[in-house]
């Protein structure tokens, strides 16, 4: 092999990364063995970040742009310097590429049901399930704390932990909020403000950040929801008398339907039985059956008298306690009473209904013939 080319095979000029995939969060450049040339030229894409880790340590962290990596205090070492080594340098450095954009439309939701418990129904079980967006805020911390050494990290492999962090993070936004099962769905976005408040300390000692998390639905238990919705069906038939009658005109009033035949026939049918039991005169054929009797008129309503005497009044009385007071004196035909539906005051003598309690007593006597 010549010379040249053996060197050549050490020096790297160009450092990039371009991403084909969906879910890529860090790739390490793969170096085969080789060192890094001085002078070479690192290309950092938007939506990149470049991260130099030195002997097991992060050195330096790049942003967008081209960097010429000329500068003898990075961590970048050349083989030209190691002569002594065969082109082996003992210092090892390595790239690794951090994905900054946003990855969207992850899944989240609840394995097992959230018991919180609503001002109306009570205790309940809640499910619930929606979507997020994570995005790398700090490259040194996210390789240091979630990546390591991995050469080609996805997100795939921090979504369950993300997903935990948020099913907890809802549990407790959803017993403190206070909003009722019924209200939920009108608040979701304040119910996933929340909860991205909530997270947001504990995904940031990731180095990552949650900007936008969603809550698709929130559900009850099978049997809460049929119960929701016979109350709702309740609900929109309103009155349920009324609600029949209509369902019974509407059906005669539709021939051809089962329920409109149906009803013609029963009503033919006690159409016929009446005219022929007015032409035998009887439901079985035999003599007419006499009208039964009209029931009673109602007993009369017994009037209560209020006596005035002296400017106060007294009762109300019966009549037959009026008239025991006629015969111990208490009641004369000059007493003035009155009784509910007659106008004003009138003397006892004057009243039919009373003038008869005076018969039953002899008039006083005609003064002496002189």
């Amino acid at each position: 092999m010549p010379i040249w080319d053996f060197l050549s095979g050490q020096f790297i000029d160009v450092i990039h990364w371009t991403d084909d995939t969906r879910g890529t969060m860090v790739w390490r450049f793969d170096r085969q063995g080789h060192e890094i040339k001085y002078g070479a030229k690192l290309t950092v894409r938007e939506g990149q970040a470049g991260v130099f880790v030195h002997e097991g340590q992060v050195a330096d962290v790049f942003t967008p742009g081209l960097y010429m990596l000329e500068t003898n205090n990075m961590p970048v070492m050349t083989s030209l310097q190691h002569w002594d080594h065969g082109f082996q340098s003992p210092f090892k450095s390595e790239v690794y590429f951090v994905n900054t954009t946003r990855l969207s439309n992850m899944k989240w939701g609840t394995k097992n049901p959230i018991m919180c418990r609503d001002p109306e129904f009570g205790p309940v079980r809640l499910r619930a399930f929606g979507t997020y967006t994570i995005r790398v805020s700090d490259p040194a911390k996210f390789l240091a704390e979630i990546v390591g050494t991995d050469g080609n990290f996805t997100a795939d492999e921090i979504s369950y932990q993300i997903r935990n962090i948020i099913v907890q993070a809802f549990s407790q936004s959803i017993a403190q909020s206070g909003i009722p099962v019924l209200d939920m769905a009108a608040n979701t976005a304040d119910v996933s403000k929340l909860v991205a408040d909530a997270i947001a300390p504990t995904i940031a000692g990731y180095g990552l950040e949650l900007p936008e998390l969603y809550i698709e639905n929130i559900s009850l238990p099978p049997a809460v929801e049929k119960a929701m919705d016979a109350r709702t069906s309740r609900g929109l038939a309103g009155n349920l008398d009324d609600h029949m009658k209509w369902k019974a005109a509407e059906a005669m009033g539709q021939p051809g339907s089962a329920a409109g035949g149906a009803m013609e026939m029963g009503f033919g049918a006690q159409l016929g039985m009446s005219m022929a039991q007015q032409q035998t005169g009887g439901p079985w054929g035999g003599a007419p059956q006499p009208a039964s009797a009209a029931p009673p008129p109602p007993p009369p309503v017994e009037h209560v008298w209020h006596i005035a005497e002296n400017g106060q009044t007294s009762g109300p009385y019966s009549k037959a306690r009026l008239g025991r007071m006629a015969v111990d004196g208490q009641f004369s035909r000059a007493s003035l009473v009155w009784t509910a539906g007659q106008d004003g005051w009138k003397r006892a003598a004057d009243v039919t209904e009373l003038a008869q309690l005076f018969t039953i007593m002899p008039p006083p006597p005609p003064p002496p013939v002189g």
